[in-house]
């Protein structure tokens, strides 16, 4: 976990990249908030509910048919729902109430656990807000393993019952993934060894990360979180089911809402299975809408290889001599792609394309 860390320590941010606004404080959307109007229909749907929508597939992880649906998912759009995952119902309500607990404390509260400019952990903006023009309707929570540093600043004499709930989560959340993972490559038909299973399992990286979309005066003018894909493997997303404001890009179509299913996950793709897969799963681009009249909050872990690890297409896939399979892009290791995205985001898969 520290590895990953280090990671970021080349792209330190700014600090007005770092600190959220007080949206305690503001009673409209400031200037150094408010994005152009979009007038795209899909929009328009997130703001009104009626009419038809889209679905976003569920999958029971305990049919028979769990493997073929995930990966089918997996291949025409990246991004799919579960449940019955094992995660007790127990924990994701814990999880959702030390959230809370921690984005209700007043702003000079939470700066105490403010992320440093060439830090991975703590709190503060998204990492992708030195892209865009505009700051966007969110804070965040970041921590890789125990987040006890900067909850013991939070909480002097009251932060044991926030990290055993997240550190109990994260392992939860690991288990999943793995699992997760594993259906993908048997649906690939990808075996273990193809890809060092055992040192990835117990080496990989991943960060778990709680979002907090506060109520918006005027969310046609606010950008939650601006579009962009995912670094790792396999993102597992939480949802407050009270409300939702989650879009994903969906070619032919533009944007479609996803919708919080009670009791279900969300899981989408990201750069790095795009990669080990030769482009065959895409990495979904998503993006968030605020509301005016909810608070939103999720739940967000991300799973990737270790640090060392060489990130390409998987030989499996591209070991036939037909022109079609040749490798689509060149291997890379993890530690050098998070630092690419990190500069560079939404250009860094351009940077190892072959073709």
């Amino acid at each position: 976990m520290a590895t990953l860390s280090k990671a970021y320590t080349e792209t330190p941010l700014h600090l007005q990249h770092i600190i959220p606004i007080d949206f305690d404080s503001v009673k409209e959307v400031p200037q150094s908030h408010s994005w152009p109007q979009s007038d795209d229909e899909s929009t328009r749907r997130m703001f009104n509910l009626d009419g038809d929508h889209f679905s976003i597939p569920a999958i029971d992880l305990d049919s028979p048919d769990a493997i073929e649906m995930a990966g089918h998912a997996c291949k025409i759009m990246g991004i799919f729902q579960v449940t019955n995952h094992g995660i007790p119902s127990s924990l994701l309500r814990e999880v959702e109430s030390q959230a809370w607990r921690f984005f209700t404390l007043p702003a000079r509260a939470k700066v105490k656990a403010l992320r440093s400019p060439s830090g991975a952990t703590g709190y503060g903006v998204a990492r992708i807000a030195p892209f865009f023009n505009k700051f966007m309707w969110h804070e965040g929570f970041t921590m890789m393993g125990s987040p006890l540093e900067h909850a013991r600043e939070v909480w002097p004499h009251g932060y044991r019952k926030f990290c055993e709930v997240m550190e109990d989560y994260q392992d939860k959340m690991k288990a999943l993934s793995e699992r997760l993972l594993a259906m993908i490559l048997k649906y690939l038909g990808i075996s273990e060894h193809d890809i060092d299973w055992p040192r990835l399992r117990s080496n990989a990286c991943a960060a778990l990360q709680l979002n907090s979309y506060p109520r918006c005066p005027d969310p046609r003018q606010a950008m939650g979180l601006a579009p962009h894909t995912d670094t790792f493997l396999l993102t597992i997303l939480h949802q407050n089911h009270s409300a939702h404001g989650l879009q994903v890009h969906m070619e032919g179509r533009g944007w479609v809402p996803v919708f919080p299913m009670n009791g279900a996950l969300v899981v989408n793709l990201g750069d790095m299975l795009h990669i080990m897969s030769n482009a065959m799963f895409p990495s979904v681009v998503h993006r968030v809408i605020p509301s005016e009249k909810r608070h939103r909050l999720t739940v967000g872990y991300f799973y990737g290889p270790p640090t060392d690890f060489h990130v390409g297409p998987i030989h499996g896939l591209t070991q036939s001599s037909g022109r079609e399979d040749a490798a689509r892009f060149r291997s890379v290791t993890v530690k050098d792609y998070v630092q690419m995205k990190a500069k560079n985001l939404d250009k860094a898969l351009s940077m190892i394309r072959i073709r």
